[in-house]
């Protein structure tokens, strides 16, 4: 079988959706598939090595910290699509090139699924329109829902990393959900004796409390909320806890202004080795997960594995994954109530926790397990 994946969410310093595409291309691969990737790009080139193909349209950057690109060419996709006839196109925005994955599929006669990864009308459009009134920012969600029926309805498929998002979709009328939870290679995210040796990597003190974040500094991931909860643990308790970052996006100067204040911070701005990411997890004693709109939390999920335990903020559609007792989680968005939550997690046995959570994350959490399943209905969808 040939897989095609479209996508703009794909950069140097992206995150899940990498991850997901990387281990879906490893998986299609070992199981004797081909696998299509076609992304944005700073110039136009194919990287080909046999049974898998990265095709780079050069396309503009809209965001200079990640680098992510907005793929405009679009007369250019099908020229692919045409060209490889793929059996199977995935579409993983929902944007402008989704739209083209629809008609193109329907032009090939390819069926074409779509993967909700972000649940962009919670996490982008009712932050930025709250200042419009309640009125407003309800007509706003509004069309935003009647836009994601119309296109998630186009696809075969629709899947999603979580089952209360899937009921989210279903109630606004998206008819062809599948729940496809996302994995964890446990191989590499594993618990292992070498904190102390990371730590004097990154010149982080042996006896500060290391609170570790990992994703995008941006809005929609509620780091303001971390940094302030951080900020006032820093002035309560100076030098009992470090700050370390993995990341970087628009709020990255109110990050280094943090840095600046506490003398507690390490940045470190991405991490393309999964072994080296792995190592930052075990190296931490608490992963802080500010979000509220998180789809699945893959890294949560992978600092479990490595041991760290987790905590953030109740209530989102993360907390399936939290293998340990959520009680001391923060109860509200504020940077008071998660300062006090990582100041009761700090008290706990992390240790006994991160090793339970890790044993979990083992027996539940694989990629095997995800893409079997996805590969099966891919088939079905060809009969």
């Amino acid at each position: 079988m040939k897989v095609c994946d479209l996508t703009q969410f794909y950069s140097p310093f992206s995150g899940g959706v990498k991850r997901y595409l990387e281990e879906k291309r490893k998986y299609a691969l070992a199981h004797g598939h081909q696998h299509l990737l076609i992304i944005p790009g700073d110039r136009n080139a194919c990287v080909d090595d046999g049974d898998s193909r990265t095709y780079l349209i050069q396309s503009p950057l809209v965001a200079r910290t990640s680098r992510y690109r907005a793929l405009l060419h679009l007369e250019a996709v099908q020229k692919l699509l045409e060209k490889e006839q793929p059996n199977v196109i995935e579409s993983s925005d929902p944007y402008q090139l989704a739209w083209k994955a629809i008609t193109a599929g329907e032009a090939l006669r390819i069926p074409v699924v779509g993967f909700y990864h972000s649940h962009f009308p919670e996490a982008y459009l009712r932050t930025t329109s709250k200042f419009l009134g309640e009125t407003a920012t309800e007509v706003v969600m509004e069309i935003a829902r009647s836009y994601v029926r119309a296109l998630y309805n186009h696809f075969r498929a629709t899947f999603v990393s979580s089952a209360a998002l899937g009921q989210v979709l279903r109630q606004w009328g998206v008819e062809n959900v599948v729940l496809a939870e996302l994995g964890v290679d446990t191989e590499v995210y594993r618990p292992a004796p070498d904190r102390d040796k990371t730590r004097a990597k990154l010149d982080i003190p042996n006896d500060r409390f290391l609170l570790l974040y990992v994703g995008r500094l941006a809005q929609e991931k509620n780091v303001t909320t971390l940094f302030e909860a951080f900020a006032s643990l820093n002035t309560e308790m100076p030098g009992r806890f470090h700050l370390l970052i993995v990341g970087d996006g628009p709020q990255r100067d109110q990050l280094h202004e943090l840095s600046r204040t506490t003398k507690a911070v390490s940045w470190l701005r991405y991490l393309s080795a999964q072994d080296e990411l792995a190592a930052v997890y075990r190296a931490a004693d608490l992963f802080v997960h500010p979000g509220v709109q998180e789809t699945f939390g893959l890294v949560a999920l992978e600092s479990q594995a490595c041991g760290t335990p987790v905590v953030g903020i109740r209530g989102s559609y993360m907390d399936r994954i939290i293998l340990s007792d959520q009680t001391y989680w923060a109860e509200q968005n504020t940077p008071d109530s998660l300062g006090a939550a990582i100041l009761q997690s700090a008290r706990l046995d992390l240790a006994a926790i991160g090793e339970a959570a890790s044993q979990q994350v083992a027996k539940r959490y694989s990629w095997r397990r995800v893409f079997h399943q996805m590969f099966d209905i891919y088939d079905q969808l060809q009969s």
